[in-house]
């Protein structure tokens, strides 16, 4: 039985969809299990650790106020302490993000203290059409998060499990 001219065309228009949706930005990982996530803002590194070992490794960009603890909500600082990662947002607009703890009891409480909210809705994620607009001439361009490719991200998404313990050094 020859396929018929319809059926052809069919498949083929089936084809050229599915070839221009492109690869998927959710990522299957096999691996060691993600036992930490450690960061350091003043050398702009975020590493993956198993273990005692450092499994990948990541160039970082932080808040447009890099330097120092996050004190309120609208300081641009990113917070440091330890954390865990709590939440997955597969639709943000920085392309996918994972959620951070922040804030913690001490941060409400110090925020408070000088009258202010202590603010959240602190991630690690990918830059989205934003981001790359901005990364050639700033890295450092977030109300507080923590940003790494839209391909790093895609990774970090994969291999890290909520409830990781993320630990931010100054």
């Amino acid at each position: 039985m020859r396929p018929s001219a319809r059926n052809l065309a069919l498949l083929g228009t089936l084809f050229l969809l599915v070839a221009c949706a492109g690869p998927s930005k959710f990522k299957t990982y096999v691996g060691p299990q993600v036992t930490q996530i450690l960061v350091d803002k003043s050398d702009r590194k975020m590493w993956l650790i198993s273990g005692n070992t450092a499994i990948k490794e990541y160039d970082i960009g932080l808040g447009n106020e890099p330097i120092g603890d996050k004190m309120f909500e609208g300081d641009g600082r990113t917070p440091e302490g330890a954390y865990f990662i709590d939440r997955r947002n597969p639709n943000s607009q920085y392309h996918l993000s994972i959620g951070i703890s922040f804030p913690d009891q001490r941060d409400v409480a110090e925020a408070a203290a000088i009258g202010r909210s202590a603010g959240s809705d602190i991630f690690i994620h990918g830059r989205g059409p934003e981001g790359n607009a901005k990364v050639g001439s700033n890295w450092d361009w977030t109300a507080g998060c923590i940003t790494i490719s839209d391909d790093e991200i895609e990774d970090v998404y994969a291999m890290v499990k909520d409830g990781t313990p993320i630990l931010i050094r100054p």
